[in-house]
């Protein structure tokens, strides 16, 4: 009888601290966040799409958003498995979650780089080592997995997440350094998960280029980020003052909303750096 009420509270318990973590993110009050986590998982496909992901005039991108909003239940829990699945599989998930903007106006090209899965995998690699206090606890992990929810599993790596962005603000020779570092400890670990990983990614980081892949993975983690604040994705049409530009990056503190965002004004080579309260979405910016 022990037994069987301990394993039907761990979900129980996971649920709460998700809500927990979703309240002090929104900064509303604990029955508001189970609200509105409760209606997130009743939602219809259609319900779940998600602002702020720019498509422009990319065919294809347009293309797999609209695929991934008509996944069946079983296809949405297959992929948040892998989401919940660190290093490895949450970035190859988050990869695939925002693929390559081809053409995002006058910004170019975003979201590219053949290494970026491989980098965003290496970043969650060396907080695993430096900071495994910010790994969410396993049965919330694994109860948010279930519910083929992607908003669930950020939830549960919220502060994980926002770390591995904040390492993508380093220089370049200490962001390897600490790369190179976390895979050296980890090859030695006694969890053959995480010695499978650091062999996986210190093969890729001899095999792969890495050049212009971390402004990739810096693209996905802005996007994953900025996405429960209804914020300006990169690749997002904005307007600052009576300008029109595109976000090419997201400016983070250590907590809450974007603080600024980096934007190309239409006409202009130079990226600026715009507070938030100085951005605003623009009425063009609807499609996906």
């Amino acid at each position: 009888m022990t037994e069987t009420r301990n394993r039907r509270s761990a979900p129980d318990r996971a649920r709460k601290r998700a809500i927990r973590a979703l309240a002090a993110e929104l900064g509303v009050a604990y029955s508001v966040a189970s609200r509105l986590l409760a209606a997130q998982q009743a939602a219809t496909p259609a319900d779940r799409r998600r602002p702020g992901l720019p498509a422009g005039g990319d065919e294809h991108r347009a293309w797999m958003f609209a695929a991934r909003e008509q996944r069946t239940f079983h296809s949405r829990v297959r992929d948040t498995r892998t989401a919940a699945e660190l290093p490895l599989g949450r970035a190859a998930h988050l990869a695939r979650r925002y693929p390559p903007l081809r053409d995002a106006g006058g910004a170019g090209a975003l979201y590219h780089g053949e290494g970026r899965e491989t980098v965003v995998a290496m970043l969650y690699a060396v907080l695993e080592h430096e900071s495994p206090e910010l790994l969410p606890p396993a049965d919330e992990l694994a109860w948010a997995a279930e519910l083929g929810e992607e908003a669930a599993v950020d939830i549960a790596c919220r502060d994980l997440d926002r770390a591995a962005r904040h390492l993508l603000d380093l220089d370049r020779w200490q962001l390897w350094a600490r790369v190179e570092a976390a895979l050296a400890a980890v090859d030695r670990d006694a969890d053959r998960r995480v010695r499978d990983a650091a062999i996986v990614l210190g093969r890729e980081l001899r095999s792969t280029s890495l050049r212009g892949s971390v402004d990739g993975a810096r693209h996905i983690l802005d996007a994953l980020l900025v996405e429960p604040y209804d914020g300006g994705a990169p690749g997002a049409r904005v307007l600052v003052g009576e300008r029109a530009g595109t976000v090419v990056g997201v400016c983070w503190g250590p907590s809450g909303p974007p603080v600024g965002y980096r934007v190309r004004l239409d006409g202009e080579s130079d990226v600026r750096a715009v507070t938030a309260p100085g951005v605003h979405k623009s009425d063009f910016d609807s499609d996906r």
